[in-house]
């Protein structure tokens, strides 16, 4: 049996389902961040605020890296 690429059409409901639940959940997170690094203080930011605009665009890792480690607390 080939894997070859599929379609949205060949997913089934739920496969579809959930393909959209986790794409807005990394599309949240990464507003989120986004938004929390456009308005946080550069004194506050481990880094250059521009490596962590570029982390944050990395799938569900980059927003939660941000978060954890690009936050001075």
């Amino acid at each position: 049996m080939t894997r070859g690429k599929r379609s949205w059409d060949d997913l089934s409901p739920g496969q579809q389902t959930t393909v959209l639940t986790l794409a807005s959940i990394q599309l949240s997170l990464a507003l989120t961040a986004w938004t929390d690094l456009a308005f946080r203080p550069t004194s506050e930011v481990r880094g250059g605020k521009g490596r962590w605009a570029a982390v944050i665009a990395i799938s569900f890792v980059g927003p939660l890296v941000y978060f954890t480690r690009g936050i001075r607390r």
